[in-house]
């Protein structure tokens, strides 16, 4: 390919005009999140949050610039995902993982995409310029890169550059949890009868460090008290993970491969801080009633409804007494 892609973060180009995948001049537009999901649940006059939890949008509200080929792409891999939904977690587990990948990097980028213009708008206001380190510009640039996979002939060579794990899950009906951290590009996505965690841009290193806990899963249906506690877990690795993902990005005259550059070093997770991690574990079971001081007790194990503490066999979830 002889021309560069499009790289908004490149110099920060985030305007209504420009295709958000392309850079394509455009009228037109797509929302963050997909308008069958919306109209399912119900989501369209729903509240979300930004980061720092001072600015909230309507689902329905939350739209991206993008040309007609960006939109009938998309909409495309939006039938696809549709129809697999339809078959709860054999059909989500049955899809690419890239077609998962493109799926929710659009939700997450899209996300990501209003904190960047919330945050530029904050600061012209009071006579700031916005910038961004240049550390979060080549990681953000390079998820950009991928997620035009969608559009561009663009190979994944060898390794994922991200994990993405499906499970089934056990909802009351009509029951939709979504959550995300646009800046680390994760979710959480569940639904009854599945769900899934993905790590955008990790290089699949969460992935290998919760192998353990993924494996002792198979065969159940997870209940969604230990959903949130998995993510919870994917979370605080990445917030503990002391590793800069490389990439090996070649442009050919047929399209453009990444491969993951290892370089040699293994990733490095810091310290797993129990009174930290129990924290944050208490703000996603904050539902269920249980607060910090339920999870870390004097003298006894942190709570857990993933493991058995004592000998770490897997919970059965069908033991678990909690509603769902």
């Amino acid at each position: 390919m002889s021309q560069p892609l499009f790289n908004p973060f490149k110099d920060l180009i985030f305007d209504e005009h420009f295709c958000f995948l392309s850079g394509a001049l455009t009228n037109e537009n797509i929302t963050v999140f997909p308008q069958w999901l919306m109209d399912h649940f119900k989501l369209g006059d729903e509240r979300i949050e930004m980061m720092d939890k001072a600015k909230t949008y309507n689902y329905s509200d939350l739209k991206l610039p993008c040309t007609s080929e960006v939109k009938i792409a998309f909409e495309a891999l939006d039938v696809k995902v549709q129809a697999a939904y339809k078959n709860g977690f054999e059909g989500m587990a049955s899809l690419d993982e890239e077609l998962l990948f493109q799926w929710s990097g659009r939700m997450v980028y899209g996300l990501l995409y209003y904190e960047m213009t919330y945050e530029r708008d904050r600061l012209l206001k009071r006579g700031e310029e916005f910038e961004l380190s240049s550390a979060l510009k080549e990681r953000f640039g390079h998820f950009h890169l991928m997620l035009q996979s969608l559009i561009e002939p663009i190979t994944f060579v060898g390794k994922k550059p991200w994990t993405i794990a499906v499970f089934p899950l056990k909802y009351s009906a009509d029951i939709f949890s979504y959550r995300d951290d646009a800046i680390n590009l994760m979710l959480q996505f569940g639904v009854n009868g599945f769900g899934f965690i993905a790590c955008l841009q990790d290089n699949g290193v969460i992935g290998e460090k919760q192998k353990e806990i993924l494996d002792k899963m198979e065969g159940h249906v997870l209940h969604p008290v230990q959903f949130e506690e998995l993510y919870a877990r994917f979370h605080y690795s990445d917030y503990i993970l002391q590793y800069k993902p490389n990439y090996k990005v070649e442009s050919r005259d047929t399209g453009i491969t990444i491969e993951v550059d290892t370089d040699g070093k293994e990733p490095i997770f810091g310290f797993w801080d129990e009174n930290i991690f129990a924290q944050l574990l208490s703000n996603y079971w904050q539902v269920y009633g249980i607060e910090r001081e339920d999870i870390l007790k004097f003298q006894k194990p942190p709570l857990s409804f993933l493991e058995n503490p004592f000998n770490e066999n897997f919970i059965n979830p069908e033991t678990i007494a909690l509603p769902f």
